[in-house]
């Protein structure tokens, strides 16, 4: 019987396996844990981090980190970060996590606030 770590971190090599970023249209990563919840836009072709936000931040932490509207506001705060370093497609990597809860909240907040995926 294998744990859960050890299936999400299964299924997270199967997404990698197949969504990689590249220059023009970057990856999406989610970070998922039980207070929080973080991304990031990555390039991989060079390395880079190209925005980022999470939870664990000063401006989101005042209020309740581990909910659906704290995930969507990460969302939101990373479209904008996104859009203003040029930006405006990505891909999603859902990081061995099912897009359920606060993983589709902070992607279904990134889509409204303008990102492409």
């Amino acid at each position: 019987m294998t744990s859960r770590s050890a299936q999400r971190q299964r299924r997270q090599r199967r997404v990698r396996k197949k969504v990689t970023g590249t220059t023009a249209r970057p990856r999406l990563s989610v970070f998922r844990s039980n207070r929080h919840i973080s991304a990031q836009i990555i390039d991989d072709e060079n390395g880079l981090t190209v925005a980022a936000a999470s939870t664990s931040e000063t401006d989101l932490r005042d209020t309740t980190t581990s909910n659906k509207d704290a995930a969507s506001k990460v969302g939101t705060l990373l479209a904008e970060r996104a859009q203003a370093a040029g930006v405006e497609s990505v891909v999603f990597d859902r990081g061995g996590n099912k897009y359920h809860g606060r993983v589709a909240a902070l992607a279904d907040a990134a889509r409204a606030a303008g990102l492409k995926f």
